[in-house]
C-alpha cells in the first residue's frame, strides 16, 4: 500500500501530464483554425464578383470561418488567434514549471506561491473562447477537453490550496527522499561542518567527554582553548539539533570510546595475612575477610605460641598475639 504522500505525487503529476497534452491539442487546433480563417477570407475576397456576392456579404460571419463579416473582422479574429496560442504557450511553461523565477516575479498567479486555481481560470476561459464559434471536429474535441482539466485544476486547487505544486514538484519529492541528515557509514558520531556556516562553541573537559562536539577543518583554537567563530549554537545536542545541523551540512558521528586522563591504573594484587577468627581478633583492625592459603596461622594452647603450617611456606611474616588477649 502506497503512502498517502505518494499517492497525492502521482495523482497531481498525472493531471499535469493530461493538462500538457490538452494545451498541445489546443495549441495545434488553433493554427489549423486560423489556417482555415485565411483560406476562407481569400475564397470570399475572390468571389465578391461573382453573381451570390450578396447572399455572401448578407452573413454575418465569413462562410466556413470563424472570421465575423464586419469591418476589420479579419483582424480581430486572427488576433483573437494569436493571443490563444500565446495564451497556451505560457500555460504550458508554467506546467513544466520552468522558468518558474519568471513566473514568481512577474506572473505571480502561475508561480510557486499560488495553486492550481488560477492555472484552471485561464484553461477554462481559452476553452470558452473556442467554444464560443462553430470549429471542426478536432478544434471542438480539444477545446473540451481543455475544459474538463480546467475544472479538474480549479477542483484541486480548492483542496490543496498553494500547496499543490510544491506536493507535485519532482525536486521537492527528490529533497524530502533524501532524508533529514545525510548519511555516513562511519559510526562515531561527530558534526563535520561540510558547507560555509561557522559555529560557534567553546567546549570543555566534561563536555567534550560527555557530548558530541562540532569540529571544523577552518577552525582555529586560541591559546586558552576557546573556539572563535561568529555564529551561536543555540538548538543544544538534541533533536532539534541535529535538524539544525544536518540541514546545514553537518554529520553525526560518535567519539571514540577511551578512559578519562585522570583514572589512576588498577592496583597491582598481594597477599595478605589475617589472624584467627575471634571475639577480639574480630574486632581488631588486623582482621580481614580474605585469607592467604599460604600463611601461618598462630594459635593459643595454655598459655603458650604455638605456628602451624597452613602451607608449605614457612618464610612469610609471623604475628603472635600479646599474653593480655581473651
Amino acid at each position: 500500500m502506497l503512502p498517502p504522500r505518494a499517492i497525492q505525487f502521482m495523482g497531481l503529476n498525472a493531471v499535469r501530464a493530461l493538462s500538457l497534452i490538452s494545451l498541445i491539442l489546443v495549441f495545434s487546433s488553433t493554427i489549423l483554425v486560423m489556417v482555415t480563417n485565411i483560406k476562407a477570407v481569400n475564397a470570399f475576397e475572390a468571389n465578391k464578383t461573382s453573381a451570390d456576392n450578396d447572399t455572401m456579404t448578407d452573413c454575418d460571419y465569413i462562410m466556413g470561418s470563424t472570421v465575423p463579416n464586419q469591418p476589420a473582422g479579419v483582424f480581430w479574429a486572427v488576433v483573437a488567434s494569436l493571443l490563444i496560442i500565446f495564451q497556451t504557450i505560457i500555460l504550458f511553461l508554467s506546467e513544466c514549471s520552468w522558468p518558474m523565477p519568471f513566473f514568481d516575479k512577474y506572473f505571480p498567479v502561475l508561480g510557486t506561491q499560488f495553486g492550481l486555481g488560477a492555472l484552471g481560470i485561464f484553461q477554462c476561459l481559452i476553452s470558452t473562447q473556442i467554444l464560443s464559434h462553430h470549429v471542426d471536429d478536432f478544434t471542438l474535441v480539444s477545446a473540451f477537453f481543455l475544459f474538463a482539466l480546467g475544472c479538474l485544476n480549479m477542483l484541486l486547487g480548492l483542496i490543496f490550496r498553494e500547496s499543490a505544486k510544491a506536493k507535485r514538484s519532482i525536486t521537492s519529492w527528490r529533497a524530502e527522499a533524501k532524508g533529514i541528515l545525510p548519511t555516513s557509514t562511519d559510526n562515531r558520531p561527530v558534526f563535520v561542518n561540510a558547507g560555509p556556516y561557522p559555529v560557534s562553541f567553546s567546549p570543555s573537559v566534561s563536555s567534550i567527554e560527555k557530548q558530541p562536539y562540532i569540529i571544523r577543518a577552518d577552525t582555529t583554537v586560541s591559546d586558552a582553548g576557546t573556539w572563535r567563530s561568529t555564529d551561536k549554537a543555540a538548538f543544544g545536542f538534541g533533536r532539534q539539533g541535529e535538524k539544525a545541523a544536518g540541514l546545514r551540512g553537518f554529520i553525526l558521528q560518535k567519539p571514540e570510546e577511551s578512559l578519562p586522563r585522570y583514572v589512576s591504573p588498577a592496583p597491582q594484587s598481594t597477599a595478605s595475612v589475617s589472624r584467627s577468627p575471634s571475639a577480639a581478633s574480630a574486632s581488631s583492625s588486623f582482621y580481614a575477610h580474605e585469607r592467604a592459603s599460604d600463611v601461618p596461622v598462630p594459635l593459643h594452647h595454655g598459655g603458650g605460641d604455638v605456628e602451624h603450617e597452613a602451607g608449605s611456606s614457612r618464610d612469610g611474616p609471623t604475628f603472635r598475639s600479646s599474653p593480655t588477649a581473651i
